[in-house]
C-alpha cells in the first residue's frame, strides 16, 4: 500500500512554493556554421509587395531574394569610405 504524499505543515509556504516562478534554462547561443555559403533556415516578414515581386518569376523566388541581399552587403561601403563622402 502506497501512503499518500504528506501535507505540508505551513499552508502559506505551500502556497508560495506552487506559485514560485520556474526559472527555465536560458537558450544556448547558436555559434554560426563554419562552412561557407551554407544556408540556415529563418523565419522573416516580408512586404507582400515584394514577396509578389520576387514570386512573379515562379521557382527560385528564395534563390533571387537572396542573391539581392548577398548584393546589397558587396554594395555597402566601409566607414572609412562614408567618412570620406560625408566629408565633402
Amino acid at each position: 500500500m502506497v501512503n499518500p504524499p504528506r501535507r505540508p505543515t505551513n499552508p502559506m509556504e505551500a502556497a508560495e512554493a506552487a506559485f514560485k516562478p520556474i526559472k527555465k534554462p536560458a537558450v544556448p547561443v547558436r555559434a554560426s556554421s563554419a562552412a561557407p555559403n551554407v544556408r540556415e533556415l529563418v523565419s522573416i516578414g516580408i512586404d507582400r509587395a515584394v514577396l509578389d515581386h520576387f514570386q512573379e518569376d515562379g521557382p527560385g523566388w528564395q534563390d533571387r531574394i537572396n542573391e539581392v541581399l548577398r548584393q546589397a552587403i558587396v554594395k555597402k561601403p566601409t566607414t572609412a569610405e562614408s567618412e570620406r563622402s560625408d566629408g565633402d
